[in-house]
């Protein structure tokens, strides 16, 4: 595929996407009138949901596109009573096969390419795609370790014509010497990337205080996260609240190990933006309800609504009125 059959795949990627949103609209607005007239509702008829295996095989996709659709927000799914895995209402799934396209549209918004097939789609030299990829004009959405234990990045085929169709200039031509000077430098901003759109993508699904802490810590190792959160039962608690991928967790344990590494910051810079957004998750996290403490209801106590009352620095005996950079403990990984 040349780069000008990118760009009209991707036009008509986005006008099929307009079209099914005024198709979901005119959906939504059935449903409201059918339940102002008697129709049925959530309380008079269950939904019925399905397991994501059933779920990914009547929509025709494969199970590990199943699952990067659900990281991706495309497919909603629900919490299976009692816990375990969650499942997918079949209204969802009557939703999606609705979808214009349907269900090669579908596939196309999760097909991911590595290095070469992606430099393919683009019609440029792979050498050229990675060093873009380095650069950060594109992003990675997952990877997978390779025989020799290495990290393959890969890339949403749908996210890079976006780019083609953004930023053709940078297809041809003579690299721009702020790009050359930063990749001289040896900078590589994948892994980065690529822990900015997970992190993003776990708190779009939370909106508890102390989960959304918990994926600001995440990005931090012991050492970072002790200086920020200097309370051990805070500590402890992020660890249990700490919202996990609904689906797509690595298998083995190089694997594991591997994603455990990419999750953590590691640049002074990158790690002194995720102290501050931790800082301030921090804040919001102890004004709605306390950490729990040993001989506490857990419980009774996580499920507390707001705060009310005296404020936490009398309750917890904080100290106020501190600078930010100054509760960070910042004192920046060149000043010793």
């Amino acid at each position: 595929m040349t780069v000008k059959e990118v760009l009209r795949a991707h036009a008509s990627t986005q006008d099929a996407e307009s079209e099914s949103t005024s198709t979901r609209a005119g959906a939504h607005a059935r449903d409201a009138s059918a339940e102002g007239k008697g129709g049925p509702t959530s309380s008079s008829a269950p939904a019925v949901t399905v397991a994501a295996g059933r779920a990914s095989q009547e929509l025709g996709i494969r199970r590990a596109e199943f699952e990067l659709a659900v990281h991706l927000g495309l497919i909603a799914v629900v919490g299976a009573p009692g816990g375990g895995r969650p499942r997918v209402h079949e209204r969802e799934i009557a939703r999606l096969r609705e979808e214009p396209g349907f269900p090669d549209a579908l596939a196309e918004r999760v097909r991911t390419v590595g290095t070469a097939q992606g430099a393919a789609l683009l019609d440029i030299a792979p050498a050229r795609f990675t060093r873009l990829a380095r650069a950060g004009c594109v992003s990675p959405v997952t990877f997978y370790l390779n025989r020799y234990r290495a990290v393959v990045w890969l890339y949403l085929a749908d996210e890079l014509a976006a780019f083609a169709a953004r930023e053709p200039a940078l297809l041809a031509g003579r690299t721009p010497p702020g790009m050359r000077t930063t990749l001289e430098s040896g900078a590589d901003w994948r892994a980065r990337n690529w822990r900015l759109q997970r992190i993003d993508r776990l708190l779009d699904r939370t909106t508890d205080p102390w989960a959304r802490t918990a994926v600001q810590a995440s990005a931090l190792d012991p050492v970072q996260l002790a200086e920020v959160v200097d309370d051990p039962y805070e500590r402890a608690y992020l660890v249990r609240v700490r919202p996990e991928p609904v689906f797509g967790r690595p298998g083995s344990l190089a694997a594991r190990e591997a994603m455990g590494e990419l999750m953590l910051a590691d640049d002074p810079d990158e790690i002194l933006w995720r102290r501050v957004n931790l800082t301030l998750e921090l804040d919001a996290a102890r004004e709605d309800r306390p950490a729990p403490r040993p001989g506490d209801d857990g419980g009774v106590r996580a499920a507390l609504p707001a705060r009310t009352g005296a404020p936490r620095s009398a309750a917890g005996g904080r100290p106020t009125g501190k600078g930010l950079l100054a509760r960070l403990g910042w004192r920046g990984r060149g000043g010793g």
